[in-house]
């Protein structure tokens, strides 16, 4: 089985160990890459679901989304923003819901997160997977919402 990941969100790619973050940085939530989003002033920016499959997860700074027949990936809108509460963020989701790649699933603004003193970078990681089982896209590789950031062999 293959399995291409796309990134939820137009953006640069950054490697997990440029995450500035240690939880992530240290793969302790699981391997994946992170992707530094385009920021434009009072632009909001829609998160995609990054693979078809069902919403496991969905907070406003957050989701996950279990793959059909794969496993379940999360996406992290910016760091610490856990600690806004909600604020800034417009979930479109609920936990149940079948998505298709693609699907709208949090609308947010990164430029405003990082206007507040936090920063918007992106990690997307794969639970309880092999990081050996991943081909990553370079770092420093622009993509867009949709584009393949890793592939799951």
């Amino acid at each position: 089985m293959t399995l291409d990941i796309a990134s939820p969100l137009a953006g640069r790619v950054l490697s997990l160990d440029d995450v500035p973050d240690p939880v992530f940085a240290g793969r302790f939530v699981g391997p994946g890459l992170a992707v530094d989003p385009d920021r434009t002033e009072g632009t909001d920016v829609t998160a995609v679901a990054p693979v078809s499959g069902t919403i496991a997860k969905a907070h406003p700074h957050a989701f996950i989304i279990t793959a059909e027949n794969g496993p379940a990936i999360l996406v992290h809108l910016g760091l610490d923003t856990v600690g806004l509460g909600g604020k800034g963020f417009n979930v479109l989701v609920k936990e149940g819901d079948a998505v298709a790649a693609g699907d709208p699933v949090v609308t947010w603004n990164p430029a405003d997160i990082e206007a507040g003193g936090l920063s918007p970078v992106v990690p997307v990681v794969l639970l309880e997977t092999d990081e050996q089982s991943l081909d990553l896209a370079k770092p420093g590789t622009p993509l867009e919402a949709g584009d393949v950031l890793l592939t799951l062999h």
